[in-house]
């Protein structure tokens, strides 16, 4: 299967922080980061936000392509994880952002944090539940962005287990409390939101949200 997150391995470079640089002390006292990872991980700031646009910014297009190898293809998929790391939704990555958005899947970072992750990304009209038609959206962009290929009737299924499972009150959407429950009592949920090497930055690898298997999907038991 081809990656979904591409792996970059860097070396320390003497340029000038430039505008966009943070205090690694402010940013590792935010973080599970220590001041060395953040210093590492500007390194491949300064990389990525360089591939396209030489503004010292993170833009979609370089995102995208660090992320899916593809600068140009438009995913659902891959706009919700860009918008997630924009936190002030201005279009572009800052430093300041790349670290705590990467920060949630350090190892040391609480599984809450993970799971309210999650559960905002899978959120699309932010308005504090999921419905059935976004759980749909997004298990399409997850399946457009994998070489996994299920049948409409199995991701009907799918569609149709998870809403059983996590609509607890049956009201036909999964508020913040349905969630936290469904990601305790299906753990798989989380396996790709805790990255080991995040505490050896020797070599980053992007965060990976799509599932390897049909077992993966939206935390479904094989």
């Amino acid at each position: 299967m081809q990656a979904f997150m591409g792996c970059f391995c860097f070396k320390k470079v003497k340029n000038k922080p430039g505008h966009n640089y943070k205090d690694p002390l402010i940013l590792a006292s935010e973080t599970p980061f220590t001041v060395h990872e953040v210093k590492a991980l500007y390194d491949l700031y300064k990389r990525l936000s360089s591939s396209i646009i030489k503004d010292g910014l993170i833009h979609k297009e370089e995102f995208q392509l660090a992320v899916f190898r593809n600068s140009s293809n438009q995913n659902l998929f891959a706009d919700r994880v860009f918008d997630s790391f924009d936190a002030k939704r201005n279009g572009v990555i800052e430093f300041g952002e790349f670290v705590r958005s990467l920060s949630v899947f350090h190892p040391r970072a609480p599984e809450s944090d993970k799971t309210a992750f999650l559960f905002r990304l899978y959120d699309l009209r932010q308005t504090g539940y999921i419905d059935r038609e976004e759980l749909k959206e997004m298990l399409l962009a997850l399946l457009g962005e994998s070489d996994l290929s299920l049948s409409n009737d199995m991701v009907e299924m799918i569609l149709e287990e998870t809403m059983v499972k996590a609509d607890s009150k049956g009201d036909g959407k999964i508020d913040e409390e349905e969630w936290r429950e469904f990601v305790k009592n299906n753990p798989s949920v989380l396996k790709n939101m805790t990255l080991p090497y995040l505490q050896d930055l020797t070599t980053l690898t992007f965060p990976t949200f799509v599932p390897n298997n049909e077992a993966e999907i939206i935390g479904r038991n094989s």
